[in-house]
């Protein structure tokens, strides 16, 4: 586990996350059991947890990265660790798989996932009539793609699982 994670010792050290806890939950320096914490992560996040980006014409709702590490703290009592288990490159794309373990009463629990970004782009130039290659102008391909990797390790335990519910 990371010694360097702070442990919450009062929810009102989340200001913006849900500071009410679940009945019959108090935070402790024990880890919980798995079953709970999925329960909790399964959750609807409240609107204050979610953040909107535009991409390909459309709005997309997301949790930003350092909310998704808040929740966890939150809901883990910081019994939790992540980690970079692989990147890869190829001509015009990084990929990066980022895993995320609980440390829960009944046992440690992980999950993995893959997060990739863009390195270049290709656009046709109108005014030379030539295909041209540019890096990306906005962001870190590497924290991008770590960033997606993350949150998505994190939706495998059941966080923010309810924003790809197209129903909703």
């Amino acid at each position: 586990m990371n010694s360097l994670r702070p442990r919450l010792t009062s929810p009102d050290q989340l200001p913006d996350l849900p500071v009410n806890l679940p009945q019959g939950l108090e935070i402790s320096p024990q880890p919980r059991a798995i079953a709970a914490i999925l329960h909790d992560l399964a959750q609807p996040l409240p609107s204050h947890c979610i953040a909107l980006r535009r991409q390909g014409g459309q709005t997309i709702k997301y949790v930003p990265w350092y909310k998704a590490n808040r929740l966890l703290d939150y809901h883990t009592g910081g019994h939790w660790e992540g980690r970079v288990t692989q990147i890869h490159t190829t001509a015009d794309r990084i990929v990066i798989t980022y895993a995320v373990t609980i440390h829960a009463s009944d046992g440690t629990y992980t999950r993995e996932a893959a997060g990739t970004e863009l390195l270049k782009e290709t656009l046709w130039d109108k005014e030379s009539q030539t295909w041209i290659t540019r890096e990306l102008p906005y962001g870190d391909c590497s924290s991008n793609a770590e960033s997606m990797a993350f949150r998505r390790a994190c939706a495998r335990f059941g966080l923010a699982l309810n924003l790809y519910d197209k129903d909703k």
